[in-house]
């Protein structure tokens, strides 16, 4: 199969603001679609054991249930993702107040994150050939009440061997927080078949950031707990979600940082596999932090791309990030974008079969 990159209108903001949906296919049938809402991947076709294709993400087929509906299908999230504490950071002596869009937290960039903007997208291609979509977004100085303006940068890449790349960029001109995730809804049985409770996920990581009853994060690592978010070795998310804390899912500590140089190339993260149809899933990052999100959240009342509905655990998050916090707690991981530095990240979504 030749590898491909079109694009087509997806719909008009109110504004008059036009989005497009960009197709990417790749070598071996993987498929991706973004659109340029939200930089967000609306649909990702993936083989199964013999080879039948699959739509593995939650979504919509239409502007007005992305631009009317917050549950981040897809999108990309920032400038800061995951929960601000109180909603507010102090950043060289200065305090900068959130909105509180998650009493008492700030969640996800605010009322109007990135995942609610139109981003530019310029097609282009890996030195190997390979489609690529590059995406960018300028976010002005105090926008949703962070400091700085920042050019936010975002790439798309289906590689030769079914893999999904994707690269996330950030410059600044002045100190800021920056710290972006891929809020992707995996069901490897295809969107719309329900439950995601006889998938299978493993998450490699000893330790765990723990939270209040309000999801504020307490900011200590503790280790996981065996029997409850203890994922190192595979388990069925329908006896992991039971035990979970209100059964979302932990903020998991993927490798300390204690001043060491980052890791240039990822490293295994998470794997995520479904027995039946034989679709596996393995994610690395250079990120240091991987929230685990089991859909609790969906209740029903959000009718999907195939005509289905979306009730609860009808899709899991796996997302590389960030510590929401490293701000005012950089030994835990800064976050703070400086002039004149770059921050880079690089998540690898591999799909095979078994």
């Amino acid at each position: 199969m030749t590898p491909a990159l079109s694009s087509r209108s997806f719909g008009t903001m109110p504004d008059g603001s036009l989005v497009e949906a960009w197709t990417l296919r790749g070598a071996r049938g993987l498929t991706l679609e973004i659109i340029t809402y939200g930089a967000a991947v609306t649909r990702l076709l993936v083989p199964d054991r013999h080879g039948r294709l699959a739509d593995v993400v939650l979504g919509f087929d239409n502007l007005a249930a992305y631009t009317d509906h917050t549950a981040y299908f897809g999108s990309v999230v920032g400038r800061v993702a995951g929960r601000v504490s109180n909603a507010r950071f102090s950043l060289h002596g200065d305090v900068y107040q959130l909105a509180a869009n998650d009493p008492p937290n700030h969640l996800h960039g605010g009322n109007r994150g990135f995942d609610k903007r139109i981003w530019r997208a310029t097609p282009a291609e890996s030195p190997a050939g390979e489609p690529t979509l590059r995406l960018t977004y300028l976010s002005q100085h105090l926008e949703e009440g962070y400091p700085g303006a920042v050019q936010a940068t975002v790439s798309y890449t289906v590689t030769q061997d079914n893999t999904v790349l994707v690269e996330t960029q950030g410059n600044t001109d002045r100190p800021t927080p920056f710290s972006l995730t891929l809020h992707h809804y995996f069901n490897l049985a295809g969107e719309g078949s329900g439950s995601i409770a006889d998938h299978e996920l493993t998450i490699h990581a000893d330790e765990f950031i723990a939270t209040d009853e309000s999801m504020t994060l307490l900011g200590t690592p503790a280790g996981v707990r065996e029997g409850q978010n203890d994922l190192r070795r595979p388990r069925a998310l329908g006896e992991v979600i039971p035990t979970l804390f209100r059964n979302h899912g932990d903020l998991y500590l993927l490798h300390r940082m204690d001043g060491a140089k980052r890791p240039d190339a990822p490293r295994p993260a998470a794997r995520l596999a479904h027995p039946s149809s034989g679709r596996v899933l393995e994610i690395s990052t250079t990120a240091s932090y991987l929230q685990l999100y089991t859909s609790r959240g969906l209740d029903g009342s959000l009718t999907g791309k195939s005509g289905a509905a979306y009730p609860a655990y009808s899709g899991v998050c796996l997302e590389c990030e960030g510590y929401p916090d490293g701000a005012g707690t950089p030994a835990l991981g800064d976050i703070v974008l400086r002039p004149g530095e770059s921050k880079r990240e690089v998540t690898r979504y591999a799909f095979h079969s078994h």
